[in-house]
């Protein structure tokens, strides 16, 4: 899964520790899901689109396939 994650975050202006934060997990996790390594759990992807104000599918899309 595909997302935009690290460009939302440095809009902004905020480090990973700081979204991690924002978030309640760790800052690992942070890496993780901008990196494409984690796919986040159903709760996880609610709380970033409401803190971003805006969608799951406008943060998270599908690989092609």
């Amino acid at each position: 899964m595909r997302n935009d994650l690290a460009e939302r975050r440095h809009a902004r202006g905020w480090s990973q520790g700081r979204l991690a934060d924002e978030l309640g997990v760790s800052r690992q996790t942070v890496i993780s899901l901008e990196k494409g390594r984690f796919d986040p759990s159903l709760p996880l992807a609610f709380r970033i689109a409401m803190l971003f104000g805006c969608r799951i599918e406008d943060v998270f899309t599908p690989d092609p396939g």
